[in-house]
């Protein structure tokens, strides 16, 4: 079973899971995805921060995720 994640998780936690999902991050616009505060925070308030959907982002890293 492919690992998932989920809003409420730490950055640093999810790319533990996978650095791969830094790009993903990345691409959506979180370009600070390796800053120390970054590390620490949930995907869900690093995307109110940048004013992206965190339910957008959870569903294309799980897409990501399953595929491997």
């Amino acid at each position: 079973m492919a690992a998932t994640v989920a809003k409420d998780m730490v950055i640093g936690d999810m790319l533990q899971i996978d650095p791969g999902i830094a790009a993903i991050l990345m691409a959506s616009g979180m370009h600070c995805v390796g800053c120390p505060s970054a590390q620490g925070e949930t995907l869900e308030e690093a995307a109110i921060v940048h004013g992206l959907d965190s339910g957008e982002l959870v569903d294309t890293v799980n897409a990501y995720l399953a595929k491997k």
